[in-house]
């Protein structure tokens, strides 16, 4: 395994840059990006809004829910099923739009290779 090529050694026919201005793969850039960045938004904002609260409102952080269970603990807890679910959200988007994308931009970039090399 460790001898085989990755990267653009794996395809050294294909012109890379062409491939990366084809419509195929800035189509795939264009959606990635369109999910990821909001995402990211996203989570900074529930993250970064968590420790906030903790650090300026620790009246409301300490509120008790059930017993001992305070609203601190909810959104603590909150963090590590958001990251599920934006992961699992992340796989299907993946599975459903990019993985497609990305194989026609695959496909369309070998086909040019073949087309441009010498006979």
């Amino acid at each position: 395994m460790a001898d085989q090529a990755a990267g653009s050694a794996h395809h050294p026919e294909i012109d890379w840059d062409a491939a990366a201005q084809s419509p195929e793969f800035q189509e795939l850039v264009r959606r990635r990006r369109s999910f990821v960045v909001p995402v990211l938004a996203f989570v900074f904002v529930w993250y970064f809004g968590f420790i906030a609260l903790a650090g300026y409102a620790p009246d409301f952080m300490g509120e008790r829910l059930i017993d001992g269970f305070t609203v601190g603990y909810l959104l603590a807890l909150s963090q590590f099923v958001m990251t599920w679910f934006l992961g699992w959200l992340y796989l299907r988007q993946s599975d459903r739009v990019f993985d497609p994308l990305a194989k026609r931009a695959a496909e369309r970039a070998l086909e040019s290779s073949k087309t441009q090399a010498p006979s």
